[in-house]
């Protein structure tokens, strides 16, 4: 029984803060099914963001993504032949609304560039600040993901 006593001031703590930590617990969880910014990486004398060695576009502080205005971006991917065989497809979704849009389409991918296998230049406008996951296609296969910040 003196066992048990000794043990109940820290049951009460654990119970007590675990209760007044709910909305913490609830923030958490919510991040975690959010995407995180990609990594940037480098590929020939480029800075680039998105999976290395996988997919990603040139990006700079230049490049930054700013709500509703235009930019250039040369998208660079790496597989196998018949992976890179077909039209490209991006479709960007914001994380906080749900919002989802085509954001580039090209019928076919260009050969190999700044250490890439293949490679498409594009024009990319995200309507809405916050962040962007950017799901990419090839011949209407799930390729990758370049997950981004608008300004």
């Amino acid at each position: 029984m003196k066992r048990w006593l000794a043990f109940l001031p820290v049951l009460l703590i654990l119970l007590t803060s675990c209760n007044g930590n709910d909305h913490v617990t609830k923030q958490v969880v919510q991040k975690e099914n959010q995407a995180e910014v990609s990594n940037t990486f480098k590929s020939g004398s480029y800075k680039m963001i998105g999976e290395e060695e996988r997919i990603g576009f040139i990006y700079s502080d230049a490049s930054a993504f700013k709500a509703g205005e235009p930019n250039k971006y040369m998208w660079h991917l790496w597989g196998d032949e018949d992976e890179l065989d077909g039209s490209l497809k991006v479709i960007g979704t914001h994380q906080e609304t749900n919002e989802e849009i085509v954001v580039f389409e090209s019928d076919e991918l260009a050969g190999p560039h700044n250490g890439a296998d293949a490679h498409i230049p594009s024009t990319i406008q995200l309507p809405s600040a916050g962040v962007w996951e950017l799901n990419a296609y090839v011949g209407g296969e799930f390729f990758g993901t370049v997950v981004v910040e608008v300004m």
